[in-house]
C-alpha cells in the first residue's frame, strides 16, 4: 500500500513515516500542503495523511484539490499533539 504523509512537524513526520514503513506500507512524506497537492498531481495513492494545519496549504485545501480532480483517494486528517 502506498501512503502519502503531509505532516509539517518534522520529528513526528519522521516518526510517523519510519512507523508505516516499518508496518510494511510505502511512505512518501512532504512537510506542506502545497507540495503535497504537487504530489498528488503527478502520484496516485492508496490512501493520503494530512495534517490539519499546514503551512502552503492546509489539509481540508489539499482533500477539496484531491477530490477536484475526481481522486476518491481514502483520506485520514491528523491534528497532531
Amino acid at each position: 500500500m502506498r501512503i502519502l504523509l503531509a505532516e509539517d512537524e518534522r520529528d513526528l513526520n519522521r516518526i510517523i513515516t519510519q512507523k508505516l514503513t516499518s508496518d510494511g506500507y510505502s511512505v512518501d512524506s512532504c512537510f506542506n500542503g502545497k507540495d503535497a497537492m504537487d504530489i498528488l498531481s503527478y502520484t496516485d495513492y492508496d490512501a493520503v495523511i494530512l495534517d490539519v494545519m499546514m503551512p502552503g496549504a492546509d489539509g481540508f485545501q489539499v482533500l477539496k484539490f484531491l477530490r477536484n480532480r475526481g481522486k476518491l483517494t481514502p483520506v485520514l486528517f491528523f491534528d497532531g499533539p
